[in-house]
């Protein structure tokens, strides 16, 4: 193995947001040297890496002269110029994931194409370049279905349930899909681990709780209160999945579990993930210390959970926008086993993700009590 540890080894990251900030506490553990770009100059990276360079993630230049400054390069976030990372492979630069992957999974049609084309069981849907195309087709009638755009969809933004046809009306003239609307019992979510010598890892199956209007996730559950069955079902499913796109580093699954207990898969990230973030504290290995060891083909580490674990979404409260003020934290404080996560973002807007909480407890049941108590108690408003 590589000596990356107390060297003069530069692992490059592209985006400098609370996923690349977590993953910067497990680079330190092992004294790499971590080198992050981000369009935003004071990133939740930007003053604890050991160096960060301010500038566009879809820009060639400024990505491709990034890559030249690093000896292996990843990503927290999907939405980067793709173009660049090509160039920079075929210059030999080792990225992980690999950018054919990025170009697929950063299109939401492409996504659900690949799954077509793979035999991924998945929700039916179909493509448009526009609303006004969307609109002009026999789908604009077949009510309910959901609308996703196509790119740049995050924290809820970019997805809507359209139950009538003036439900279209106001969103974006953008590459869009169409999807058949699901009746299902669970949102489900696999995260799956594999490093570059085909080593290959699946964390336990976790069950998301979303916000009813914001269509943010509230909960993650970890393990998923399901039947043994249909978590084997799942874990197999997101198997699939990653040894399909053959992706080296985290890929997050999302999946619904219907009323017959099928498994679809929604959509895939390749990277850490919301759905994860509980594995910090209840898992032997937490999914940041594991993308570490992934994207550099070091030995996977235990996915298994030492406790069960449920993380709670700190967001910006409905009606505050400024400077950040986390009311309640002390009273959190008190109860056993939890833990605060705070991202760093000095400003707060509505729903905008600003931290998150963990819960371990032996019983899963009281976790999910004391989630509760914690979301309602702690609450993320401005100056």
């Amino acid at each position: 193995m590589k000596n990356y540890f107390s060297s003069d080894f530069r692992l490059g990251v592209l985006g400098g947001g609370q996923l690349g900030r977590m993953l910067l506490s497990e680079t330190q553990k092992y004294d790499i040297f971590t080198v992050i770009l981000d369009g935003d100059k004071n990133a939740p990276c930007a003053q604890i890496c050991n160096e960060f360079h301010h500038g566009s993630l879809m820009d060639f230049d400024t990505v491709y002269e990034f890559g030249k400054k690093v000896d292996v390069l990843t990503i927290e976030i999907e939405h980067v110029n793709i173009e660049a990372l090509k160039k920079l492979a075929q210059e030999g630069l080792k990225i992980f994931p690999q950018p054919r992957i990025l170009e697929i999974i950063q299109h939401k049609g492409r996504q659900k194409d690949f799954f077509a084309e793979h035999g991924i069981p998945t929700a039916p849907y179909s493509r448009f370049g526009s609303v006004e195309e969307l609109r002009a087709s026999d789908v604009a009638s077949s009510f309910p279905f959901v609308w996703k755009s196509a790119q740049f969809g995050y924290d809820g933004t970019g997805v809507k349930v359209i139950r009538s046809e003036a439900d279209l009306d106001g969103l974006p003239e953008v590459d869009c899909i169409a999807e058949e609307m699901i009746p299902f019992k669970n949102e489900l979510a696999v995260i799956v681990s594999r490093n570059e010598s085909g080593e290959i890892k699946t964390y336990p199956v976790v069950e998301m709780e979303f916000h009813p209007t914001a269509n943010q996730v509230e909960y993650v559950i970890c393990p998923a209160r399901i039947d043994a069955s249909v978590a084997e079902k799942a874990r197999e499913i997101a198997l699939r999945v990653a040894d399909q796109f053959g992706i080296v580093g985290l890929l997050a699954v999302e999946m619904f579990q219907t009323e017959d207990d099928q498994i679809l898969v929604n959509e895939v990230a390749p990277r850490t993930h919301n759905s994860g973030h509980y594995s910090i504290e209840a898992s032997y290995t937490s999914q940041f210390e594991q993308h570490m060891r992934s994207i550099l083909n070091m030995p996977l580490g235990d996915t298994d959970s030492k406790v069960a674990g449920i993380m709670v979404n700190l967001v910006g409260a409905e009606g505050f926008s400024g400077d950040v003020v986390y009311q309640g934290m002390e009273d959190i404080l008190h109860i056993p086993g939890v833990t605060p996560h705070i991202y760093g973002k000095k400003q707060t807007r509505p729903f905008r993700k600003m931290g998150h909480v963990t819960i371990v407890n032996e019983d899963i049941a009281k976790a999910r009590e004391i989630a509760a108590q914690v979301k309602s108690t702690i609450k993320v408003v401005a100056r």
